[in-house]
């Protein structure tokens, strides 16, 4: 995997990776931070594995929606702590099977998860309603 990220003065940049996409980065300005689009490719990531992991159900998804919010360290570096993660799923799908998506993405295949030293609080949400986890 191989990224090229280019300075546009100030703390703007530009990201291209090679596949010829790009992502504008600038905290001040008009696009997101670094730190927003770590919270934002872990959330992708997440995405990704759930929808894969949940095929035998794909049909039954309406909707997918993953929210992240990350508590950073107040001293320099600001890395992330702890980051709370919300799923918010619609559709007929059992909440064990939904569980256990989230957790495999967890536990193995998310490999940004993986990477972070963060700690992740998880809460799923199915069809409107908070879901516990069935395994704890």
């Amino acid at each position: 995997m191989k990224v090229s990220t280019q300075w546009n003065g100030e703390r703007a940049y530009t990201m291209t990776n090679d596949r010829g996409k790009t992502m504008h980065l600038d905290p001040d300005g008009d696009g997101v931070s670094p730190m927003e689009s770590v919270l934002g490719g872990l959330a992708g990531c997440m995405g990704i594995d759930i929808v894969m992991i949940l095929k035998p159900y794909a049909d039954k998804i309406k909707d997918l929606k993953i929210d992240t919010d990350g508590d950073r360290n107040e001293e320099v570096p600001n890395y992330f702590k702890s980051v709370a993660i919300t799923i918010s799923i619609d559709g007929d799908i059992p909440a064990s099977r939904v569980w256990r998506a989230v957790n495999l993405s967890d536990q193995k295949y998310c490999s940004v998860a993986n990477s972070l030293k963060a700690d992740f609080n998880y809460k799923v949400i199915l069809n409107g309603e908070e879901v516990a986890d069935p395994k704890k």
